[in-house]
């Protein structure tokens, strides 16, 4: 299995990601991956992380898409930037399998958009990130940013969709589908949500189960969680803010305490230990992006070495299971 990284696609880049990158050839016999970027700077970080395999090559590009560049602007006039190279190189050399970058959100999906293109048939690609729930396992959220404007035949797609993926990658069975809404009753909701709630309920290959509540989103009650960009994207975000609060609150109120709150937290570490690593996002690495014609994986902007490794280990699991090509026969033209 071949797989692309864009080595200075974020924040962390390319010291993280070229961490990650060793540790999934290290780790895994399969993966043989390319890095894309500025060479000089990457082979120093191979020698930092002491690497002396033959199952990483580089591949140059002197220039870097930023957070602050117009995506659409970058991706047709910074041709030399390591995103733009390794995309084109995902495109024309079918040797790969897999994309995995950190960069810029926007310029990522746009240029997989440009470059990978567009499953024929699906309406609009869709960013999905998976959530960890309160039944210890994880529900995927689709869409959290790709389409801040949608039409209700989007959100169609993004059902069948997220429901291949949750079969086909994480072995669901029959994966029960909700739409975000205001509420959970039929009636409930916009002028999208309830032509999108009429459309679902009449699909017989997906396992629609009705509307849903954003404080339902962690609950573990269904799969998929179904949603415009906008409203995921603040769902997503709110969710991460949370989680940063509580932890953060716990960490202040034990260090404010008395000796024997601070005994008590003694005893409860391991607890504090597993709701950490339940919510860590590093432990899923990034958001697989579906409807495109070849496997692309963002991984999160601030992205350290575990964090990119289980992106790449994500896109691993997605070319494993021919989830583009089930994505094809069911919505391709």
């Amino acid at each position: 299995m071949d797989i692309v990284v864009d080595a200075f696609g974020g924040d962390n880049a390319p010291r993280e990601i070229v961490g990650g990158s060793i540790t999934a050839v290290n780790l895994n016999e399969d993966i043989n991956i390319t890095l894309v970027g500025k060479e000089s700077a990457i082979r120093n970080e191979l020698e930092y992380f002491g690497y002396k395999g033959n199952k990483i090559s580089i591949v140059n590009a002197d220039e870097v898409i930023t957070g602050e560049d117009v995506p659409t602007s970058a991706i047709r006039t910074k041709t030399n930037s390591s995103l733009v190279v390794a995309l084109e190189l995902f495109k024309t050399d079918s040797k790969y399998d897999a994309f995995v970058s950190a960069g810029s959100t926007g310029a990522v999906l746009t240029g997989a958009l440009l470059k990978i293109g567009r499953i024929k048939g699906v309406s609009r690609p869709a960013l999905a990130p998976l959530m960890p729930n309160a039944q210890g396992t994880q529900t995927l959220l689709i869409d959290c940013g790709a389409n801040v404007d949608s039409k209700p035949e989007f959100l169609v797609d993004f059902a069948v969709m997220g429901s291949i993926y949750m079969s086909n990658v994480l072995g669901v069975n029959k994966p029960r589908v909700a739409l975000l809404n205001v509420g959970t009753e039929d009636h409930k909701g916009n002028q999208l949500t309830h032509e999108v709630f009429e459309l679902l309920k009449s699909r017989e290959d997906i396992n629609f189960v009705g509307n849903m509540e954003a404080r339902d989103a962690l609950s573990g009650g269904v799969d998929v969680i179904v949603s415009d960009g906008f409203a995921g994207n603040v769902l997503l975000k709110s969710i991460e803010g949370t989680a940063l609060f509580i932890i953060n609150e716990l960490k202040q109120g034990v260090k404010s305490a008395g000796i024997k709150t601070k005994l008590g937290a003694v005893m409860m570490k391991k607890v504090f230990k597993n709701l950490k690593n339940k919510m860590d996002y590093k432990n899923v690495g990034g958001s697989v992006f579906l409807g495109v014609q070849k496997v692309v994986v963002k991984a999160h902007g601030s992205a350290d070495a575990r964090c990119f490794y289980s992106a790449i280990l994500q896109a691993k699991k997605m070319v494993e299971s021919g989830v583009v090509d089930t994505i094809k026969s069911s919505l391709g033209e």
